[in-house]
């Protein structure tokens, strides 16, 4: 397992999208680190880490995630997971509730069975085929072009270079998490939660309600001005809503952000 580290105090732990790396949290760790220990690790199968021969799911990923805590003597974390990181905090959370101490998820989308009706037709996210004049390069760039910013083309750099790192699996960690049965799961969470998602966002952004009623007491934000790369894009809007978050993770939430039906409700930015 590789990971990347920045700061000392309670640790929290940072778990990527599919198909980046630690890298999707190099300008969020020195961030945090002011106040915590905030380690991000690269997921089993993904940049430096080890890749499991077997199918991959996000049961094996939270296998990966304890596995790393453990190596670290790391007995409770807080977790901090984006989209695919997220789906894998929240197993982590429901597999070894005592060992998380608060959970934030970002852009999780809330996968039941009608969103996997819904995904089973949708083209993939991510796959491409290798092709001899290189123009997989060109495909894999645009296939994220759409939900990146245009003005900041360094982003689509950095997840060109994580998604060639795994370029014959890229798909496997959206199709981990569409197979994953989370109806089923969170309601074994017990962790206080914060909810996060870009207003761009609309793979997730739709779900953040039916999130929010399935961890009673959570808190939901909505990010502004970003959607997909939130954590890279906006780092230190991303920053500033855990590390409220996570200094009192158990304070009620107040009534204005306990619901985000304010900003879910009006015209979003294209």
């Amino acid at each position: 397992m590789h990971y990347a580290e920045h700061g000392s105090g309670a640790p929290a732990l940072l778990l990527h999208q599919t198909p980046r790396s630690w890298d999707e949290y190099r300008d969020v760790l020195p961030l945090l680190g002011g106040e915590f220990r905030a380690i991000a690790m690269d997921t089993l199968g993904f940049g430096q880490s080890a890749r499991p021969p077997g199918p991959w799911s996000i049961e094996l990923f939270a296998t990966g995630v304890l596995d790393l805590c453990d190596a670290l003597g790391l007995p409770q974390v807080s977790l901090v997971g984006h989209h695919t990181g997220a789906v894998t905090a929240l197993e982590v959370a429901a597999t070894a509730p005592d060992r998380v101490r608060a959970l934030v998820l970002s852009g999780m989308p809330f996968v039941d069975a009608e969103r996997r009706r819904r995904v089973a037709r949708r083209a993939p996210v991510d796959h491409v085929l290798p092709a001899p004049d290189g123009s997989h390069l060109v495909r894999l760039w645009n296939n994220r072009a759409p939900y990146y910013p245009a003005d900041q083309p360094d982003l689509l750099d950095r997840l060109v270079r994580d998604g060639l790192g795994v370029l014959d699996r890229v798909e496997e960690g959206h199709v981990a998490v569409n197979r994953y049965r989370m109806e089923e799961r969170i309601s074994l969470v017990r962790s206080p939660a914060l909810v996060l998602c870009g207003e761009l966002d609309d793979f997730s952004l739709p779900d953040l309600p039916k999130i929010t009623a399935s961890l009673p007491g959570a808190r939901a934000a909505v990010l502004p001005g970003t959607g997909v790369p939130a954590v890279d894009h906006r780092p230190e809007q991303f920053a500033a809503q855990v590390l409220a978050f996570l200094r009192d993770p158990r304070r009620r939430p107040e009534p204005a952000d306990a619901s985000p039906s304010g900003p879910l409700t009006g015209p979003r930015p294209r």
